[in-house]
């Protein structure tokens, strides 16, 4: 196993285009991303049977090296300051095979 970093981003559906090239310019090679994610934040309850994408959710995911997070965090913080959202990046053990 090696260590990792795993990079979760909560964030408006319309805004995952643009946050899947800015994580890609700052050195991700890799993401999963999981539509329709429901829940309760800052901005209020986000049901995810909404008809367009201008109220839903969206969770991307990334693993990436630890010396990547400075540069992958740096990049995504205007985003997620400007439209709303979370970022988590927490410690992972990367199986490799």
């Amino acid at each position: 196993m090696q260590a990792a970093k795993k990079v979760e981003i909560i964030c408006d559906s319309v805004e995952v285009n643009n946050l899947i090239k800015i994580l890609e310019a700052a050195g991700a090679t890799g993401y999963t991303i999981i539509r329709d994610v429901i829940g309760k934040g800052g901005r209020g309850i986000r049901r995810g049977d909404e008809l367009t994408d201008v109220f839903k959710n969206s969770m991307i995911i990334t693993v990436c090296d630890p010396d990547q997070i400075p540069a992958i965090v740096e990049a995504i913080r205007p985003v997620l300051k400007r439209f709303g959202g979370v970022c988590l990046v927490s410690d992972s053990l990367y199986v490799i095979h």
